[in-house]
């Protein structure tokens, strides 16, 4: 059963972590769907990875919506109360502006059909319903940052001998590879975008699995130590990634 949403609303949680580029705004997605509740739920994991969160329940809402604030991902359901998500889909390949937006489609059936046809027409991903929040914010998140890097934005962060290399997704340090596995790369270039914040464990989970992590999960310090062995001079005591009592961890800016 779906729950009615307003034309257009914002939802943002009372106390969202950072985003991920240092000193940037906050970005700003748009979930459009006539469920209520899966727009809610989608709202709070979005929130949670440092996303503020707009909600639409139909195109007409949708298109309002994106003429009003700038909108740096969309999540778009491909069935809607007056008409086709597909048409609105087509609409915002055709502008400049919103050409390269990264674009969810969400739609009611799995068959292949209407998932190419979706992709054929410019959705840079397409999930099936019923969907899990949390893969569609892991999805949202890694198209924002494909998006980011096809542009060629902040490819390259430099902290001194230290490299963190977002299109190549390569870590170097004095110009060495260093061997860090998929998960440890997207926890360093986190803290590599945020250089000189505190991200609490809280924090991190929510930005790359897309809800907050259970209290007592010590994977991320699993995952800190690891890396540290690959990028500190002395992994006993840290230089560059560094742990804050309390609070979390941050990467040194240089």
């Amino acid at each position: 059963m779906t729950t009615p949403l307003s034309a257009a609303m914002t939802f943002q949680l009372s106390a969202p972590p950072p985003a991920l580029v240092a000193d940037a705004p906050t970005r700003q997605a748009l979930v459009v769907d006539a469920d209520g509740e899966l727009a809610a739920r989608l709202a709070v994991c979005l929130g949670a990875g440092g996303w503020s969160v707009g909600l639409a329940d139909s195109i007409d809402a949708a298109r309002e919506r994106i003429r009003s604030t700038p909108c740096d991902a969309l999540v778009l359901e491909q069935k809607l109360p007056d008409g086709s998500g597909l048409d609105l889909l087509r609409e915002l390949r055709s502008r400049s502006a919103t050409r390269r937006m990264p674009l969810l489609m969400l739609g009611q059936r799995a068959d292949s059909c209407d998932r190419v046809l979706g992709l054929e027409l410019g959705a840079d991903d397409y999930l099936a319903k019923p969907v899990v929040a949390q893969e569609v914010v892991a999805r949202v998140n890694a198209l924002w940052r494909r998006a980011r890097a096809d542009l060629g934005l902040e490819s390259v962060l430099r902290f001194g001998r230290l490299e963190v290399d977002l299109g190549a997704r390569q870590v170097r340090l004095d110009g060495i590879l260093r061997a860090l596995t998929g998960r440890q790369f997207e926890l360093l270039s986190l803290l590599a975008q945020c250089a000189g914040r505190v991200l609490s464990r809280d924090q991190i989970m929510a930005s790359l699995n897309g809800c907050a992590a259970q209290r007592l999960d010590r994977r991320i310090d699993v995952h800190v130590s690891r890396i540290r062995a690959e990028i500190e001079d002395d992994p006993r005591r840290p230089a560059r990634l560094l742990t804050v009592r309390g609070g979390g961890y941050t990467l040194a800016r240089a």
